[in-house]
């Protein structure tokens, strides 16, 4: 193991629990506590408890932060009204992913960007470069910050018992809102700001794992005893501390992306099929807008799509993808590679996502319902196109 790597304010307890560790973005992260298919149902089930503390916190604040962060990522992030969330971008000014991220709108002037753990690095520096001519202030403050997940169909139950108090609901009436009405009122992709197990938290409803669920955010000193108050309930329920394992397999079911696997620096967000995200039409200027909109006008060369496959043999990262062979012959053509796969544990049968090129998409060899095979060590299997998601909860 790096002796650079990092520990969250919460290994300790993770380490008393009986976590397995893993190298995960510089931080030494729990990959499981007992059974990953355990804590992969309690989340689908009940409810699922996650350290989140390797996701970077980046605070912008300042009377330009939103025409900032407008310029700096690909999205319209002043169109974001107080108390909401947007899922967007920052890009190279080739159009290459740097990272996808949410960004809350705290208050009137105040914003906190959450990039992925292995990105936050590039992120802050690509932020901190385009500050120039803005009046803001950009915080890193990823290493003083722990982030608890609560997601599945009883996190709502959770949350109304660990949160004490409602300090800022915009959804709702402002301070003084009741805990119930602003848990229950507070829509996808929107936050308060509260009191959670006598800390001060931001409270979003956010998440990677096709659940509902919460995402509570506090300073590192107050991460155990929210730790503790939100696993006693959870425990109560039938609820689990799951790990990076489950948590994969959660977002490969619900068709979410993963930076690394799915997105990179070599894929504009029209190659990874997101270029809905950037805001093209509405912004004149930002980093990579020309590239975005060249490449929305040339279109892409590749598509993501969804594979389910028969038995037990699971596609991996990488694993080529040829066209249908014919007589029971194996398919000479390539057209494309696995991005993500596993052996879903709630469906129970094989699942993945890989990019196909354009051609093949729109045609029968790759189309919606078609078969395609999938090397896997060797051996041609059979795998057939479907759309996204996987999985899909009940509302």
């Amino acid at each position: 193991m790096s002796k650079d790597i990092k520990h969250t304010a919460l290994h300790g307890v993770h380490e008393k629990l009986g976590a397995r560790f893993t190298d995960f973005g510089g931080w030494d992260m729990p990959l499981k506590y007992t059974s990953e298919l355990d804590e992969h149902h309690a989340v689908r089930k009940n409810v699922g408890v996650f350290d989140l503390s390797h996701m970077g916190e980046v605070r912008v604040t300042g009377p330009e932060a939103a025409e900032f962060l407008d310029h700096a990522l690909i999205s319209r992030l002043s169109a974001v009204p107080v108390g909401k969330a947007k899922y967007s971008m920052i890009c190279e000014s080739d159009g290459g992913i740097i990272d996808d991220l949410i960004t809350y709108h705290l208050g009137e002037n105040e914003f906190l960007v959450v990039p992925n753990a292995g990105n936050v690095a590039p992120v802050v520096r690509a932020l901190n470069e385009r500050t120039v001519s803005f009046d803001v202030t950009v915080n890193n403050e990823s290493d003083d910050t722990t982030m608890v997940a609560v997601q599945g169909p009883k996190a709502t139950e959770v949350m109304k018992e660990v949160v004490d108090n409602v300090t800022d609901s915009p959804e709702a009436s402002g301070a003084g809102t009741t805990v119930n009405d602003a848990i229950d009122g507070l829509g996808y992709y929107a936050a308060f700001q509260g009191i959670v197990a006598g800390q001060p938290a931001i409270v979003a409803r956010t998440g990677y794992t096709g659940e509902d669920g919460f995402e509570i955010i506090v300073a590192n000193d107050a991460a155990e005893v929210v730790w503790e108050t939100v696993m006693t309930v959870a425990d109560r329920l039938g609820g689990l501390p799951c790990g990076l394992a489950c948590r994969d397999t959660l977002r490969l079911e619900a068709g979410m992306p993963l930076y690394g696997n799915e997105l990179s620096l070599d894929l504009t967000p029209v190659d990874a099929g997101l270029g809905v995200l950037a805001a093209t039409k509405s912004k004149d200027k930002f980093v990579g807008r020309d590239a975005i909109v060249a490449a929305k006008e040339e279109g892409t060369k590749q598509t993501l799509v969804g594979l389910v496959g028969e038995g037990r043999r699971a596609a991996r990262g990488g694993y080529e993808v040829f066209a249908a062979g014919e007589d029971g012959n194996p398919g000479e053509f390539s057209i494309g590679h696995v991005t993500s796969g596993a052996l879903s544990p709630t469906l129970g049968h094989p699942v993945a996502l890989a990019y196909v090129s354009k051609e093949a998409a729109e045609s029968a060899t790759a189309s919606e319902g078609a078969t395609v095979e999938v090397d896997i060590r060797g051996k041609r299997f059979p795998y057939r196109v479907v759309a996204l998601p996987f999985y899909k909860r009940e509302r």
